[in-house]
């Protein structure tokens, strides 16, 4: 049964307004503190499975709530070594193109400028630590831009047998990895998400982030990775990977709230205040090799996401068919696509949640949102608590158990929860 949120009435929407745009300069772009973020699966968002198609589906998503389109790799994928059919997006031969799947430059273009007139912001991925191994660096660049084995072969890293590992201690490749970015970024791009960014050396990130930042301040940063290096004068946003374990472990009911509090107080003790901290049930990855949220999290899948959206620092995801409850793994290197998207009680449940965050400066993320304040005085595997900054509150009580309980003279369902805003 889907669990309604009681929200108490907000008081003068238009203070709220008015002490936002009173809000001093921050340590990340204005519009990010708030932002909820989409991954788009191009490939499978659509039965066309292009840029054109998934056009048509950005004024779905605004109605969503959604304020940052992350569209996976777009990049041609290379031949050789290939997995699958289709190859993996991660296995790029271009950067400076795009993969003909999913249509021209022209074509993503179109798509930039579209989810712009909608007050949507597109970042795109960004694979720096490899490429496949029939990019055209491999032929057009000096033989050390790659790390090379003693017989001058490329080489690969864990099972990504469809890779070549690019080489950090050449200045050169530097510089045309910076030169690629800044190609997107010219065409209107909004930021990065940066994948496996712990993979290279940070101080590439603590260069070439506040050289583009020079030109384009707007720009949003996202690390795939959660060491808190990555916050040393470069990303807005990484990865809150141990979270995101834990909230799996809680759902199977192995962990509860002490170990959520304990990794609350962890996570700040270990990042700066300002860092943002990407919380999710699901991405690309989750989905396709460790199963989708109802999988991993059963009936909890929704409680979970709640989480995502409440808990301090965070900035909540959204993969592609959640917002519909679609409940399969898709298949990575083939065409796996959606057939028909349903507005259904998940798109009422993400509606409800992304306007919880909007509306709400409590919530902001980094160092403008409210830190968290526990509620001590309930059952057993309630987690409650209550997140304030000065005109704003909101306070959550959140059932981590599959056994119904009172709270004072509310019901929480198993896995069910309260939220209260003022």
């Amino acid at each position: 049964m889907f669990k309604k949120f009681l929200f108490l009435p907000l008081v003068a929407v238009m203070l709220f307004g008015a002490c936002c745009n009173n809000t001093p300069q921050g340590a990340h772009p204005d519009w990010t503190y708030d932002a909820v973020v989409y991954e788009m699966n191009v490939r499978q968002y659509t039965p066309e499975g292009t840029f054109a198609a998934a056009a048509e589906h950005l004024p779905r998503l605004k109605d969503l709530g959604v304020d940052i389109v992350w569209m996976m790799p777009i990049y041609p994928i290379g031949v050789k070594e290939r997995k699958g059919t289709l190859g993996s997006y991660y296995a790029i031969s271009d950067y400076c193109a795009t993969n003909p799947e999913f249509g021209t430059l022209e074509d993503f273009d179109a798509f930039v400028a579209r989810a712009h007139e909608l007050g949507l912001k597109v970042i795109i991925d960004w694979v720096a630590n490899h490429t496949s191994p029939d990019a055209i660096w491999i032929t057009e660049r000096p033989l050390d831009w790659y790390v090379r084995d003693e017989q001058g072969n490329t080489i690969v890293q864990y099972d990504w047998t469809d890779i070549a590992k690019l080489n950090y201690d050449n200045a050169d490749m530097r510089a045309e990895m910076e030169k690629c970015m800044r190609f997107w970024m010219e065409r209107g791009i909004d930021g990065f998400r940066c994948d496996m960014a712990c993979e290279m050396p940070f101080d590439f990130w603590q260069t070439v982030i506040p050289a583009i930042r020079k030109d384009y301040p707007q720009m949003y940063w996202l690390a795939e990775g959660e060491h808190t290096e990555l916050h040393n004068g470069s990303f807005d946003a990484s990865y809150a990977w141990e979270l995101h374990h834990l909230l799996n472990a809680i759902a199977r009911g192995e962990k509860g709230v002490a170990e959520l509090k304990e990794y609350i107080a962890k996570d700040a003790a270990a990042h700066p205040a300002e860092a943002f901290r990407l919380m999710f049930t699901s991405n690309h990855d989750e989905n396709s090799w460790a199963g989708t949220e109802f999988e991993r999290m059963g009936d909890a899948a929704k409680v979970m996401a709640v989480l995502t959206f409440t808990l301090p620092n965070g900035q909540p995801l959204i993969y592609t068919g959640q917002e519909m409850g679609w409940n399969k793994r898709f298949e990575f290197f083939e065409k796996d696509h959606i057939p028909a998207w349903e507005n259904n009680e998940y798109a009422q449940f993400y509606k409800e949640l992304t306007a919880l965050r909007h509306n709400n400066a409590a919530l902001a993320a980094g160092e403008r949102g409210g830190k968290i304040e526990y509620i001590e005085d309930v059952p057993a595997g309630v987690f409650a608590f209550t997140r304030a900054v000065e005109g704003n509150a909101v306070t959550v009580y959140a059932n981590l158990t599959n056994e119904a309980v009172e709270v004072g003279d509310t019901n929480l369902a198993a896995w069910g929860w309260n939220i209260t805003t003022k």
